[in-house]
């Protein structure tokens, strides 16, 4: 697949791969908590948001494009702050970007990160298949 790091995913990684242990869960729950809410006006239409069943918390992500950029909306419950940490991480890394450029994000990204230390292979699935399943929207965009 793809092996493109866009800079604040970058930035993200080097975040993650200087702390130790437990300091990195510690971060994950911070950016769970900065995870927006959905926007009023996709409350209405949040049934048609599509799932990724793959991960063991309700995921459910929306994309639109705005000017040429993806822009992904995540809902995901509070109760799961590992998956929203998730998100958040993926929103951060991923908004903005073209549909291309999205393709070739590097499906492995999160092993730099060195999450594998303090987080199980099964939840680190959650990460990988919300990435698939957001490649997938920006193919969606492309075919039209």
């Amino acid at each position: 697949m793809g092996s493109f790091i866009p800079e604040r995913l970058e930035e993200l990684i080097e975040d993650f791969a200087m702390l130790e242990g437990q300091e990195k869960l510690m971060y994950l729950l911070e950016l769970s908590e900065e995870l927006p809410d959905l926007p009023e006006r996709l409350l209405a239409i949040r049934e048609q948001f599509g799932q990724v069943h793959e991960c063991m918390s309700p995921v459910f992500i929306h994309a639109e494009v705005e000017d040429g950029r993806m822009a992904y909306y995540f809902d995901i419950p509070r109760e799961a702050p590992t998956v929203r940490g998730y998100g958040q991480i993926l929103s951060e890394g991923l908004n903005g970007l073209s549909p291309e450029q999205v393709l070739s994000v590097d499906d492995m990204f999160y092993l730099q990160m060195q999450l594998q230390k303090v987080i199980s292979g099964q939840r680190l699935n959650g990460m990988s298949a919300i990435l698939r399943y957001m490649k997938n929207l920006a193919q969606a965009q492309l075919a039209g």
